[in-house]
Formats: structure tokens, sequence, C-alpha cells
């Protein structure tokens, strides 16, 4: 669970330091004190996306860190694993933010992506932000949350990849039965250019070693001139270097006994000799190998000329040839391959036999989980003041299929406007939606294996007796898992664990966010300041008092 937040100049937060406790937890404050700004700086940690206005006016950088305990994550633990990274103790994801919007992110230390970043993250939290009812509007969401809620995973991943992969078949099907007559006439085309080039035998090593085989042949003369004339110097001539040195390093060797300074002068002429002898032996062997040839020259100049003409014709440079062969024989592969529509036919076959046994898995998976989910979300709805509705997950067909299966997932409601089965966007109210939502929030948050919860003030547009409601609901929540929510309701927030305030002050000209933690008497002031607003009267703390004694 998460056990500390670390936020660095972060909107209106200089510096803050959380300590997190498990159980249901409450965040309070008036309008505007900075709450959901905690939330919005753990979401950032866990990889959201962000730009620069989040840093904190007059701050060059912002920094948020977040360290959890994985005893109860597994699957954090084990993606940990996976990636050599080490879990002994625990888990910091840390992540900076830059004047010029660039972030980067460490997980214990090491540097990671923002989409493993992501993935971890997953495992973590589990957010639910106050327009989540919004999105429970789109399809895709819906569809979402039921393969969520069924623990599908990775059934929906290997659906949607098995339907593209029908679909890119049967459009190489196509494209091959519409284009046979074009095919056939590239495959000739390319069938001639692989022949020319691939006669001709041509690599890039031979290429550099023409190149210097015509250097060596075409200056064999002067090559074969030089090297005599050095021998001559050196060691064959009336002068030659080797015998003067010899006769100079014995000389000082003899004086060396008089002055024993000449010794050391005379080992370094013995040791010029021994690489002089090397190098005049070197020259002989050389002088025995290179002579002149003009038959080879000829041949090698007529094979330079034929790799030129090659590449000229196909405008590249010699270089390039080998890699222009390769590429004309993946693409005459692919040809040939479109050329045989029986086989794509036969590939468009086995693609949709494949993707029509995983979706029917999905939609097996997606019925019993649908039926199950609606039972349950129907149970809450009715403590909710929704009494008399009931909450349906609607399998709809798509003829064909689609990356998301054989069927559409339709979240519906009965029994709200009317006893037939709509749509959830068409029936549900504002303050309607919103219970509804949060009644699917909690279900599926029950089901799930993330160990912690936020609720960023879910509860809006609830009152009265739902809000108590509410309140008890999280709680039961919280006995399970570490929940925190961002409240304005004191009904929520009495059935708390334990209870944070934030405020909003003004330092040196520019406004701040603080956070309290509140013992018992004040939390009594503040469900108190949520009860009764400016004047706080001592029945409005009798009745604090009572709120935070329910059970």
């Amino acid at each position: 669970m998460l056990r500390r937040l670390t936020i660095r100049d972060f909107v209106l937060v200089d510096r803050l330091e959380l300590e997190f406790q498990g159980g249901f937890g409450t965040l309070t404050g008036e309008t505007g004190a900075g709450k959901s700004i905690l939330v919005d700086a753990l979401a950032f940690a866990l990889g959201e996306r962000a730009d620069a206005s989040l840093i904190r006016a007059g701050a060059e950088r912002a920094e948020i860190a977040a360290e959890f305990e994985l005893d109860d994550s597994l699957a954090a633990a084990e993606w940990l694993r996976e990636h050599d990274l080490d879990t002994q103790d625990g888990l910091l994801l840390r992540r900076l933010l830059d004047a010029n919007g660039r972030s980067r992110a460490y997980l214990n230390g090491s540097p990671v992506t923002v989409v493993q970043l992501r993935e971890v993250a997953e495992a973590l939290v589990d957010i639910h932000g106050q327009h989540a009812h919004q999105s429970l509007l789109r399809g895709d969401a819906q569809r979402a949350l039921l393969d969520s809620h069924a623990r599908l995973a990775p059934l929906p991943a290997e659906v949607a990849d098995a339907w593209r992969q029908w679909r890119d078949a049967r459009n190489r099907l196509d494209a091959a039965a519409d284009d046979i007559e074009a095919l056939a006439t590239e495959r000739e085309q390319l069938g001639w250019q692989l022949g020319e080039v691939s006669a001709l035998g041509f690599s890039s090593e031979e290429w550099r070693a023409l190149n210097d085989e015509h250097q060596r042949l075409a200056h064999a003369a002067s090559l074969v001139e030089g090297a005599h004339f050095s021998l001559q110097v050196l060691a064959e001539g009336d002068a030659a270097c080797e015998a003067q040195v010899a006769s100079v390093a014995n000389r000082l060797d003899d004086l060396s006994e008089y002055d024993s300074a000449l010794e050391e002068i005379a080992v370094l002429l013995h040791s010029a000799q021994a690489e002089l002898g090397e190098a005049i032996s070197a020259l002989r062997r050389y002088t025995n190998r290179v002579e002149l040839d003009p038959q080879r020259l000829t041949e090698v100049e007529s094979r330079i000329e034929a790799v030129l003409d090659c590449a000229r014709k196909f405008r590249c440079t010699p270089d390039d040839l080998p890699a222009l062969l390769a590429r004309w024989q993946e693409r005459l592969a692919v040809l040939d391959d479109a050329a045989d529509l029986a086989g794509l036919a036969e590939r468009v076959e086995a693609a949709k036999q494949r993707y029509g046994e995983l979706a029917r898995r999905l939609t097996a998976g997606r019925a019993g989980a649908a039926a199950a989910l609606g039972r349950e979300v129907s149970q809450v709805m009715q403590q909710l003041a929704l009494g008399g509705g009931s909450f349906d997950v609607a399998l709809l067909p798509v003829e064909g299929g689609s990356a998301g299966g054989h069927e559409q997932i339709e979240f519906r409601i009965a029994g709200l406007a009317g006893n037939e089965s709509r749509s959830l966007a068409k029936v549900a109210s504002g303050g309607e939606l919103s219970r509804i939502s949060l009644a699917i929030q909690v279900v599926t948050s029950q089901a799930a294996s993330v160990p912690t919860l936020i609720f960023d003030e879910v509860d809006v547009g609830i009152g009265g007796g739902v809000a108590e409601v509410v309140g008890r609901l999280l709680r039961e929540l919280g006995a399970e898992r570490q929940v925190l929510c961002v409240t304005h309701l004191p009904q929520v927030a009495a059935r708390a664990n334990w209870q944070w305030q934030v405020s909003k002050v003004s330092e040196a000209g520019q406004l701040r966010s603080r956070v309290a933690t509140l013992d018992a008497e004040a939390r009594v002031e503040e469900i108190a300041r949520m009860l009764g607003g400016i004047e706080i009267t001592p029945i409005t703390r009798q009745h604090a008092k009572e709120m935070l004694q329910l059970p």
C-alpha cells in the first residue's frame, strides 16, 4: 500500500511530505484549498501526462516521490523482478518535471520510461476521479471496465491482435486479387533486375579488395623501384646505413670502458641496429613478392568497370548494390506470396478461425461477469436512494465482429424512467448517474486486486442519508484495502478511520497548500465546519461528535 508521498513545487505545494495509514482515510477542506492537487500529484507520479503549467510559480522543476509497501501487491513485486529491479525495501516511484515540459521517471533509483511507470502503477493504485461517471457513458470504457472486473486479461488484447491479423490477411488477399496483372508485371521486372545483379556475383568486401589491388598494380613500377632504392640506402650500397650504424655502435662499446656515460648510447644504437635489420628483411621479402603484372591489372580494371556499369544502370553506388539486391529479393518474395491467391485465402481462413475461437472465449467470460456485475451493482443502488432501479450489462452482437470481440458492451438501467431497460446515457440524470457510477466503482473495486483505492470527490451531487450510506460503503471497503477519499460531505468524512485537512495560506505574497493530520478533537471541529459552515455552534459540535461515534 501507499506509505509516503513527497511533493516538491507542484501547483500550490512548495514542500509537503505525507505519511499514509491503512484503512479508510478522508481528505477534507474548503473549496479551492487544493484537495484534488494531492491526487493530481500522485497521478503524475504514477505516469499521468503533465505539462510545465503544473510547476509552482517561481520554481525550476516539480518533483513527486511515492513510496509503497509491496506485501499486498504481488503483481507489482513480480513486475519489478521481471525487470531486474530490487524489491527488498518496497518500491519508490520518483518523477521530475522541468520547465520545458520534459519529465524523467525512476523506480528504486533506476531510470524507467513513463510507459513502464504506468505498467507498475496499474498494480498499485486505482484512482476514481470526480468525472468518472462521464467516461462510463462511453462504450469503450464500459467494455474495458467489464473485462477488468472479470479479470479476462490478456484475452481482450489477444482478440484485438487476432482481429488485426485477420483484417490484414483479408486486405492482402483483396489487394492481390485486384492487382494481379500489375503484380505480375512487377515480378517480371524484378526478376530481370535480380538476374543482372546476381550474375555480377558482387559483394562490398570484393569492391574494397578490388580497389586496393588496383592501387597496388597500377603503381607496381613505382613500388618496386622504391623498395630497391630503400635497400640500396639501408643495406646494399657502399655507404649503407646498416654497416655504418654497426660501426658506430661497436666504437662506442669500446669507448664506454673509459666513460660509462657512453654505454647507454651504445645500447640504443644496438637496438636501432636490430630494428633496422628487421626492416631490411621485410623490404627484401616485399621486393620478392611485388612484380609488374599488366595482365592482372587489365583484369582488375575490367571487373571494376563492370561493377560501375551495373551501379550506374540502377542509379546507385557500388557499395549499395548488395543492399539493393537484398531489398529486391525481399520484395520478390512478397510478390510471390501475393501471387498465390489460394495460399492467401487459406491464411485468411486460418486467421478468421483463430479470431473466432478467441472471441467466443471472450464472450463466454463476459457473459458470466456481466450477470454477476448486474446483480451486485443493483444491490448497491438500492442503498443509494435508487430503489426500484436495476443495473444490467448487455452484450449486443456485432455483425462480423470487431477488435473488441463479437459484441458491444452497453450498461443499461431499468426502473428509473419506466420499466424498460435502456442505455445508461439515455436514462440517468446527473445526480442519478453520479450515484450509479459510485455503485459501479465500489463493486468493481471490491473485486480488483489493487491494494490502494483513491476516490476524488466521486460523491458530488449526493447528500443526506445517501451520503451516510456512501461513507459506510467506503469504510467497509477500507477494511480490506487502503482507501483515500477526497470529500466535501461530513457524513463520508465522519466514517473514516483517519482524516486530513487541506488549507490554503498566503506566504510572501504566494498561495500555498498545507495539510494537517487531525486528532480526535480536531476532527470534531472539521466535521462541525463541514456541517455548519462559517458559524460553528455547540449544537453543531455535538452533532459532529455523534457522527464520529457511529460504528
